[in-house]
């Protein structure tokens, strides 16, 4: 995997390594008191289209941008399948937070910092695409508008501070912390203004619906922001330390199995990750976590336009309450299948190719 991030990822000490897991313990267990998209029929044909316009050549882009990318370096493909399958994986979990509602992680900001903003409007079109047809989340007329705030506006957010603050020179972990954390937090203030300009307040106009929005969207993922900043960067930490130690292995000349075993403490690692976040949308789907934001930014819409009465222009698959948790895991358990070829092409086969190259 290459990208800017891996030579600014400092050697925590074990006390910070001891801090980021309490901080996470602590942030996964606030209590409740939705969703991270527009949902379908929430914003007029128009405005749909207008989104459409903006996101559409973003993802052209996109696409063009990571194929020449595979196309020079082969094994690119599996840094863009590690960046594909966080976003898979952490966009489909729905957590409580401490405003009374509950919302999604975004998952955007690895591959970004790994690959590049460019890279990320692919994924989201692909990731939002699947949650628009299989989970009824977002929807197909309000696609462009969900791109544009989760792929978009998000990654490139995160991208320009995490250069900015590396230029300071400021601890590593916490510049990617930050990048993360800002950058989830510019998906939702985006989306509130998104929401604000089609349903202006009768008497503050725009920026008074925009504090409304706000105060449903950014209030709620304030503290899954720090999850995710968090979790950004344990992930990063144990991806750039197995590489570390596959380069290390290389140079000994170890065998596959010293190296598969040198490695082990990354790999448990991230399969108690992989199991944690395959539990949590089942367990969201069994307890009550409080209403998606999706729902609160309707009955906002209704506040702020009397006789609101969202219509879609898209008929898709309605899950069951039943169903939609089991919807998500699917999606979750596709990311982790994602994620474990990636890791096996980025750690195990290079230390293979590698091998054979010395050895020939």
């Amino acid at each position: 995997m290459t990208g800017p991030v891996y030579s600014y990822i400092s050697k925590t000490s074990t006390m910070n390594k001891r801090i980021y897991l309490l901080l996470l313990m602590l942030a996964l267990g606030l209590e409740p008191l939705g969703a991270m998209h527009i949902m379908e029929g929430f914003i007029p044909l128009k405005w749909c289209i207008i989104w459409y316009l903006i996101a559409l050549p973003f993802v052209v882009f996109s696409y063009r941008f990571v194929a020449r990318q595979i196309k020079a370096t082969p094994r690119m493909k599996s840094s863009f399948a590690l960046a594909a399958a966080y976003t898979f994986i952490l966009s489909a979990l729905k957590m409580p937070s401490v405003a009374g509602s509950s919302s999604h992680l975004t998952g955007t900001t690895l591959g970004t910092l790994t690959i590049g903003p460019m890279a990320m409007p692919l994924v989201g079109a692909i990731v939002l695409l699947f949650q628009a047809l299989l989970l009824a989340h977002g929807g197909i007329s309000t696609l462009g508008a969900n791109i544009f705030s989760l792929s978009i506006a998000g990654p490139f957010v995160a991208y320009a501070l995490f250069r900015l603050l590396t230029s300071a020179r400021l601890p590593k972990s916490l510049v990617i912390f930050i990048a993360t954390f800002c950058g989830s937090m510019a998906t939702y203030i985006v989306t509130s203004f998104q929401l604000a300009v089609v349903y202006p307040d009768a008497v503050t106009g725009v920026m008074g619906a925009a504090w409304k929005f706000l105060g449903i969207f950014a209030i709620t993922q304030v503290p899954l922001s720090i999850i995710e900043g968090i979790l950004t960067v344990i992930v990063l930490r144990l991806l750039e330390k197995s590489q570390a130690k596959t380069a290390t292995s290389v140079k000994a000349s170890s065998t596959q199995s010293s190296t598969k075993s040198s490695l082990r403490p990354q790999f448990i690692w991230l399969s108690i990750l992989a199991v944690v976040c395959l539990a949590l949308p089942i367990l969201a789907g069994l307890f009550d976590i409080g209403a998606g934001t999706d729902d609160q930014a309707g009955e906002m819409i209704g506040r702020l336009t009397p006789g609101f009465n969202p219509t879609p222009f898209l008929e898709s698959f309605e899950p069951s309450e039943f169903a939609e948790p089991l919807l998500f895991a699917l999606q979750v358990a596709i990311g982790i299948a994602l994620f474990a070829w990636g890791y096996y092409q980025l750690i195990y086969k290079r230390h293979q190719t590698k091998q054979k190259e010395q050895e020939a």
